[in-house]
């Protein structure tokens, strides 16, 4: 995805609030060296924040002419008011080594046995893993294919197939649940009030 941003030149509380109140975002570019201060259209920004590749891909940042790679780092949003405050990316290359949390794309469940012959109820527990590669290799989903899924047996992120020159990012010895399987629960039969009170009736009249 491509962007295009604008020297900022004024900083401080009062240029933010001039900013925002002129349809900007100010925003920070920061890699080694010194940060460049930017500025974003509002609206424009507002729309790609809703896209799921802004956040989990490597950027083309348009800036003075030139074209950045950059990485969406962090943004601040209004406590009740549909208004970006700020933005931070992280400017890669091709050297670039990161953590990030990349989005899982589920397919197949409609014909894993699981679901097809057992009727079993799936759940996806976690809709992201956290993995390390170089930026420039940084998927912006990683596929799982549900359609090996059978009754009694879950998802464990240990068993997620990555990308080429990706890495798992664990966390001590836990192997989270990415998609858990449970048997269908059993239908209960309920007696209709009317109907159980119609029984009763007639077993009166049948003791007279």
């Amino acid at each position: 995805m491509e962007f295009v941003a604008f020297e900022r030149k004024l900083q401080g509380t009062g240029a933010s609030r001039r900013l925002r109140n002129s349809g900007k975002v100010p925003g920070i570019v920061f890699a080694a060296g010194e940060p460049t201060m930017i500025e974003l259209d509002h609206n424009a920004l507002f729309f790609a924040l809703k896209k799921e590749a802004f956040h989990s891909s490597v950027l083309e940042m348009e800036l003075n002419g030139t074209k950045q790679k950059v990485l969406l780092r962090d943004y601040q949003m209004h406590p009740w008011k549909p208004l970006v405050l700020h933005v931070d990316f992280q400017r890669v290359d091709n050297t670039t080594k990161l953590r990030k949390k990349v989005p899982l794309h589920f397919s197949g469940e409609e014909n894993s046995v699981a679901v097809k012959t057992d009727k079993c109820v799936v759940t996806h527990t976690t809709t992201e893993i956290e993995i390390e590669c170089l930026a420039v290799e940084l998927p912006e989903f990683i596929a799982v294919d549900l359609s090996g899924l059978v009754k009694g047996k879950s998802l464990h992120v240990s068993e997620i197939t990555l990308p080429a020159g990706a890495k798992l990012v664990k966390h001590g010895t836990k192997d989270p649940v990415v998609v858990s399987v449970a048997e269908p629960k059993e239908e209960e039969i309920i007696v209709a009030p009317v109907a159980a009170a119609a029984d009763k009736k007639g077993a009166k009249k049948g003791k007279k």
